[in-house]
């Protein structure tokens, strides 16, 4: 091309050109005068209009273009026979070629020679009396080498640097010329026409290399395929541009085995320097050229070459969007287009390119094209659609396929995914169903960028669809992803999603269905949905908030439990909403402020609940966990404050000198206090045993540990997180029935109605000790730093003995229970919180600091300081004198009289065991007063097994606990009083007895193991 560039644009092939001189002879240098269309005529070309005369051709016609015969066939034979036969042939041939070359010297004559003819003066056109000349075999190759060396005299016509020829095909001769080598009915020396073909083919423009290359097939057909391949390789090396061409070429081709493995190879090769717009044709011919020999090799070198979609980092991307970029150069969809079109013509591609990812096992391996690739098999056919599903799930559990090369398919890539769209849900609802983590976590991520991506309504309703669908499915699951899905999408979209909303109401349909978790999930999505239209002054804006508001109004007034929870956390997510302090408090001049309408709901909600214990309860735990999760309006903070702070009133008594005022019985029961970890200096009791008693008020105790529980929330919340307000509480004493009647006769002495007050305390008494540990935990947890050390030492002591008093307490009430049989009112409504701050170890201490200044305002508002006052006496009194120090399990139970295991000399003694106390064999014991009773500790509580879950749960913040070191000797406490026998059984008591739950058992049993270093197995 150097050559060419240097040449003037009109030049002729200049004397020193590659080409060798033509072994014709040489015609006498025509006139200056002569028309510069017109070939003086010479001896030699009167001669060659003599020769083609005779043959009944007339090359002079003044009328038009030449005329021939109209047997060809006769022509050609005459003219071979005089140029190879007669007696002068040799001179006779000789002549012909002179005299041709000098008469095609006039580009006029060229083109007369190369138009079409009309036979006889027959209307029909026919060949070019060029064209029958080159079917005469003796002169064949002369006139092809001639031809061809003609064709640098007509490069000019063509724009420098140009592909393109404006010229139509008459007016085109060096494409005239190329023209006539093609279909030749045979060719003479196919090797050195092909060597000449060549020659020229490296100097010719692109526009008219690229017509020779595609013509090539035609040319030479089959006679010098391994000539051309390398001729055609060597010309690619040097000009990648003729790549379609030689492609094109390639595939007409008719190449044996060897010369097709050639020809793949020379294409791989062009991967890394072919242009992106040429790329679709090189894919395009690699995957049909494949054969199961080669479609490893081909399917492995375009996964390592090609360079496709996808941004390397969103930074990148966010540059790209300020500049105003296309993150696309429009090549990418032709790519996929060749990449689809090829799979579905060849199935098994599919079948090996799934082969191919499934050998794969490292993520650094694996690339945004396999994605591509994936989603093409998935779009072609139902067939593959199982495995292609199989394979994503199983790459995205291995992490093999993670969230970014999704990000770089979708994002800023609308036009590319596009057609794809419909595969994109599809593979997004099938994750989704997983039930695997992983693949679900994946799913969402695909389903908010494709709603990122595709901002018009008809997408985000395709979007929106599925997840409804998914949501009435029915599967937990894929019912928690998608709900969770929508939360994302609202958090960040609301605006947008306003207008949707009818596409999305239909999930209210499906409430009942829903568990606990997914409720919440649901009306966090309407809450927010509900905020940001009340916020707006568009009437259907405001019309779907209050359309909200009146069915969470109409489920909490529901007398049924079922729907009254609904609405119960219906109207906390949407108070969370409406009554968050970073909120704007006023939406419209025609509305009750955000502020009003949460504190309005609230209301609304504790009176409906007052009547029923257990949705009382559910109402005072959900809102601690939303006061541990939001910062509420000062306004609401302030009424929750004023509620709890009839904590003391309801439940606590004052005490004198650690001792009951005044001894009254209850129900004919004697009382006593029981578990005082504060001593004479203890200001205050739990009065269990009375309202027990109390037939109108023995149901407030079941609202006792949620009460308390919300109590501990609103203290931490106006307190910087510490409990240092209500300290008095964990070591302040119980008042319980006296520890008599847990002996034999004290037993029996009772009625059924004083049985059950007895049972009632102590499982009262066991619960209200599991919200002391959970929520005074909260106290020595590694990060927490509002509270002294010496303050966390005295927390520690006493978190321990309350542990041992749950120990006890539940071992009693087991066998208690295992003697009259009594149903325990629930206590708790297992809910599930996904991040729940209350399975944390700390409760959200960095949110706590954010809300810091709220709280200050909140303490000196707040209506309840009387009565923390009063709680705190005992705040600073920890003492470790022996005055104060809390007996052990065994020495409760001598002083009430029973006899441990210990004690019991062998298996039949006289004493009665826990282990058969059933009432049949109860009777067949002695009755006297003074018989003791063997309670064994350590046995499994297979009494309250079946009751366990309307027991008060454990949070895992309790492990805090384990952390310290008094914690190691407290067990060795255990162990040297002889409660348990080995860890085994501690263990087994502790947790599955205690926690009631086995996730939580294995963790503390692990948790063990790494601080005291023993290795014991789990029960």
């Amino acid at each position: 091309m150097a050559f060419l560039q240097k040449q003037n644009p009109s030049r002729k092939r200049p004397s020193s050109s590659s080409f060798p001189p033509p072994k014709i002879p040489k015609s006498t240098s025509t006139s200056a005068s002569a028309a510069p269309n017109d070939a003086v005529e010479t001896p030699s070309t009167e001669r060659m209009i003599a020769i083609l005369a005779e043959a009944g051709c007339t090359l002079i016609n003044p009328s038009g273009p030449p005329c021939i015969p109209s047997d060809h066939h006769k022509l050609r034979r005459q003219l071979h026979h005089a140029f190879s036969f007669s007696e002068n042939a040799s001179a006779l041939r000789a002549d012909f070629l002179a005299g041709l070359s000098s008469y095609i010297q006039s580009p006029r004559n060229l083109r007369r020679i190369l138009a079409p003819l009309k036979s006889d003066g027959l209307g029909s056109a026919s060949d070019s009396l060029m064209r029958h000349l080159l079917l005469v075999p003796s002169i064949q190759l002369d006139l092809q080498n001639m031809l061809l060396e003609k064709l640098p005299e007509y490069f000019h016509v063509y724009p420098q640097h140009s592909g393109i020829s404006s010229m139509s095909l008459e007016d085109d001769v060096a494409r005239l010329i190329v023209n006539h080598f093609r279909w030749l009915d045979f060719i003479v020396d196919p090797n050195a026409f092909t060597d000449k073909l060549m020659q020229v083919l490296s100097i010719c423009p692109l526009h008219l290399k690229k017509e020779i290359i595609g013509s090539l097939p035609e040319i030479i057909g089959d006679h010098s395929n391994s000539t051309v391949v390398e001729s055609l390789e060597i010309v690619l090396q040097e000009d990648s541009a003729i790549v379609v061409a030689v492609l094109d070429s390639f595939s007409n081709l008719n190449l044996n085995d060897q010369l097709q493995e050639q020809v793949i190879t020379i294409a791989l090769s062009c991967i890394r320097t072919i242009d992106a717009e040429h790329m679709p044709f090189l894919l395009r011919f690699l995957l049909l050229s494949a054969t199961p020999a080669n479609f490893g090799r081909i399917i492995s070198q375009i996964r390592e070459q090609l360079k496709f979609v996808g941004l390397s980092n969103s930074q990148a991307m966010h540059q790209k969007k300020l500049k105003g970029k296309s993150h696309m150069d429009g090549s990418e969809a032709p790519i996929l287009d060749a990449l689809r079109s090829s799979l579905r013509f060849k199935n098994m591609l599919c079948q090996e390119i799934l082969k191919e990812l499934n050998s794969l096992h490292k993520p650094r391996d694996h690339k945004v094209i396999d994605i591509w690739l994936l989603m093409l098999i998935y779009m072609n056919g139902e067939s593959l659609q199982k495995k292609v599903e199989k394979i994503f799930k199983k790459k995205i559990i291995e992490g093999c396929i993670q969230k970014t090369m999704f990000d770089q398919c979708i994002c800023g890539l609308k036009e590319l995914v596009q057609d794809y769209f419909p595969s994109f849900i599809s593979l997004s609802e099938y994750l989704l169903t997983c039930k695997e983590q992983k693949a679900r976590e994946l799913g969402v991520r695909v389903y908010t960028s494709l709603f990122k991506e595709f901002t018009d309504s008809y997408s985000r309703q395709e979007v929106l669809g599925s997840l409804v669908t998914l949501v009435g499915s029915g599967v937990n699951y894929a019912v928690s992803s998608a709900l969770e899905t929508m939360g994302l999408l609202v958090s960040d979209y609301a605006r947008e999603l306003i207008p949707l909303s009818p596409h999305i109401s239909g999930i209210l349909d499906y409430l009942e269905g829903f568990n606990v978790e997914n409720l919440h999930k649901v009306y966090e999505v309407f809450s927010q949905l509900a905020l940001f239209a009340r916020s707006s002054t568009d009437s259907y804006r405001s019309a779907f908030a209050n359309e909200l508001l009146m069915i969470v109004r109409k489920q909490v007034g529901h007398t049924d439990f079922k729907f009254k929870k609904m609405g119960l956390i219906g109207t906390l997510k949407i108070v969370s909403c409406l009554g968050d302090a970073n909120n704007d408090p006023s939406p419209s001049v025609s509305q009750k402020s955000n502020c009003e309408e949460a504190l309005e709901l609230l209301k609304t909600s504790l009176d409906s609940c007052k009547q029923l214990p257990l949705s009382l309860v559910m109402f005072y735990d959900e809102l601690a966990e939303l006061m541990d999760c939001k910062a509420l309006h000062p306004t609401i903070i302030e009424w929750i404050g004023r509620h709890v702070g009839e904590f003391e009133s309801l439940f606590l008594s004052d005490i004198d000198g650690g001792q009951l005022p005044m001894k009254e019985s209850y129900c004919g029961l004697e009382g006593e206090l029981w578990m005082n970890l504060d001593g004479d200096i203890s200001p205050i009791c739990l009065n269990i045993l009375p309202l027990v008693s109390s037939s109108l008020q023995s149901t407030s105790l079941q609202v006792l540990p949620a009460h308390f529980l919300l109590l501990a929330a609103i203290e931490r919340l106006t307190n910087q997180g510490s409990l240092g307000g209500i300290d008095a509480l964990l070591g302040c004493p119980l008042h319980l029935p006296s520890s008599k009647y847990f002996l034999e006769a004290g037993w029996k002495s009772l009625t059924g109605e004083q049985k059950q007050v007895v049972c009632l305390s102590i499982y009262y008494a066991a619960n209200w000790i599991r919200e002391l540990l959970n929520a005074f935990c909260t106290q020595i947890a590694g990060g927490f730093e509002c509270t002294s050390q010496a303050t966390k030492e005295g927390i520690i002591s006493k978190l321990l003995k309350r542990l041992r008093n749950l120990v006890f307490l539940e071992t009693l009430l087991n066998y208690s229970i295992g003697r009259s049989t009594i149903s325990l009112p629930e206590l708790h409504i297992y809910v599930n919180h996904s991040g729940s701050s209350l399975l944390n170890p700390i409760y959200h201490v960095r949110h706590m600091e954010k809300k810091s200044e709220q709280n200050k305002m909140n303490d000196n508002t707040s209506s309840n300081k009387k009565t923390r006052k009063k709680l705190s006496k005992a705040s600073t009194s920890y003492d470790s004198n022996d005055k104060l120090r809390q007996p052990t399990i065994m020495e409760a139970l001598r002083k009430a009289g029973a006899v441990t295991s210990e004690d019991v000399p062998n298996e039949n003694s006289p004493g009665l065991s826990s282990k058969g106390s059933s009432a049949e064999s109860s009777q067949q014991h002695r009755s006297d007063s003074s018989e003791p009773i063997v309670i064994e500790i350590s046995a499994a509580v297979k009494a309250l097994e079946s009751q366990r879950s309307k027991f008060r749960c454990l949070q895992v913040q309790c492990l805090s606990i384990w952390a310290h070191s008094k914690v190691h000797d407290a067990i060795v406490d255990l162990f040297r009083d002889k409660v348990f026998v080995n860890l085994n059984m501690f263990c087994s008591v502790m947790m599955n007895g205690i926690l009631g739950n086995t996730n939580g058992c294995l963790a503390i049993t692990h948790h063990l193991d790494h601080v005291f270093g023993l290795n014991f197995e789990f029960p």
